[in-house]
């Protein structure tokens, strides 16, 4: 199984890395913005640099629409998987274009409101998983595995 792990550089690259006793047996890739935590944390993995910022940048949009392309075209993951954020939503919806399985996990601090990214990819993903059943109102299809962070 080859996994793609794809977020945004802090909390959300943090949330991933947690997840390591999952996917460090596994074939794996990263896909993150060039920042000093992610360079530091993503040291000894194989890592792609997207485009940001991502929040209602346009540009970095179709520039990252087309790194998806690329990377998934060249990688072929089973899986991607993604906690957030904005550069999650162009490789979920090239992925599911391509075949690929679709993990979301929505963030463990946002009980009341849904988190964009989520909104954008819940259509689309195999396995949309909550941290609380609160959040279930936004997406009812969701699995509610508790706080995993």
């Amino acid at each position: 199984m080859k996994i793609c792990l794809v977020g945004s550089s802090g909390g959300h690259l943090l949330h991933l890395y947690m997840l390591k006793p999952w996917w460090e047996k596994q074939e794996r890739f990263w896909v993150t913005f060039e920042k000093e935590d992610s360079k530091s944390i993503l040291k000894e993995e194989r890592s792609y640099w997207c485009y940001y910022p991502t929040n209602r940048n346009i540009k970095n949009l179709v520039r990252n629409i087309v790194l998806a392309f690329k990377i998934l075209l060249r990688e072929k993951p089973n899986i991607i998987i993604s906690s957030g954020a904005g550069s999650a939503v162009p490789f979920f919806y090239i992925g599911k274009l391509l075949g690929s399985k679709l993990v979301f996990i929505e963030v463990y601090d946002r009980i009341d409101t849904p988190t964009l990214t989520g909104k954008l990819v819940y259509p689309i993903t195999d396995l949309f998983i909550v941290q609380w059943e609160e959040q279930k109102k936004f997406y009812p299809n969701a699995v509610n595995m508790g706080g995993l962070f």
